[in-house]
């Protein structure tokens, strides 16, 4: 299956996988501070943004990985550093497991996989979001001049919903409502986990926010799952999208990862 992919800039290729009903536009705070100096390649997963849903294709995050990389390789990506966010930050841990010659870094914000017990159905405040963003996506254009309307978007996914840029908002709730893989991906992660090794050789950076309500601390953050020379760090204020509301703080890191292996 091809993939929607968009490449700009020069250097080092740094790919960016998105969640779970979000799509490659969720990068844009991140993004165009970095064209300057990398090879920048975002990523629509199936039935996201760009990339049309297929029922052929396996939609849990083995199988993405294994798409994403066949993808890059037919791109003539061979070596790349991974930035993803939830499920994205999931595919990116497979991808380093599975293709250790591939990949130079991974930067994980706010990845899905590390929870002790697998998932077992729907997380009903993600489909109720899904099931919103649907109803409202011709309106929300109009309704995201709002606050009311904003803080029932956006509240529960950042603590910092009242500073987000409205492109941002729109970009997102567009994504949402657009996303025809989101069920078939969540079906596909059920009574699933990470639970792989990563070569010690691929510096790796988690990062959660202390405000993450989608995957909270106590259920949703097992570090023993995560590799054991994992740099850990938590945001304050942040919420389940850091590159959202720790913009500043997500691009040092990035830069710091990518730099230790340059």
């Amino acid at each position: 299956m091809k993939l929607s992919m968009e490449t700009f800039g020069q250097g080092e290729p740094l790919v960016f996988i998105h969640g779970m009903g979000s799509a490659a536009t969720a990068w844009k705070p991140l993004v165009k501070f970095l064209g300057n100096e990398f090879k920048v390649v975002l990523i629509d997963l199936p039935g996201h943004g760009q990339t049309p849903y297929s029922q052929n294709q396996p939609m849990d995050p083995n199988s993405l990985a294994n798409l994403i990389k066949q993808n890059l390789t037919d791109l003539q990506i061979d070596k790349f550093h991974l930035i993803g966010n939830s499920l994205g930050g999931w595919i990116c841990l497979e991808i380093a497991a599975d293709y250790p010659e591939s990949v130079s870094s991974v930067i994980a914000l706010a990845p899905a996989g590390l929870w002790l017990t697998p998932f077992t159905s729907r997380y009903p405040g993600e489909v109720a979001l899904r099931v919103i963003a649907g109803g409202v996506n011709k309106l929300a254009p109009s309704l995201l001049n709002y606050t009311w309307a904003k803080q029932i978007g956006f509240e529960t996914v950042s603590p910092r919903w009242k500073e987000l840029d409205y492109e941002l908002c729109l970009d997102a709730t567009n994504a949402m409502a657009n996303s025809t893989g989101y069920f078939p991906a969540w079906d596909a992660l059920l009574g699933k986990r990470f639970d792989k090794k990563v070569s010690e050789n691929i510096p790796i950076t988690i990062i959660f926010g202390d405000s993450d309500r989608t995957l909270p601390e106590k259920t949703c953050q097992e570090r023993s799952l995560a590799p054991n020379h994992a740099k850990w760090i938590i945001l304050p204020n942040t919420g389940h999208a850091p590159m959202w509301d720790s913009a500043e703080e997500v691009l040092t890191e990035i830069k710091l990862t990518v730099r230790s292996v340059l």
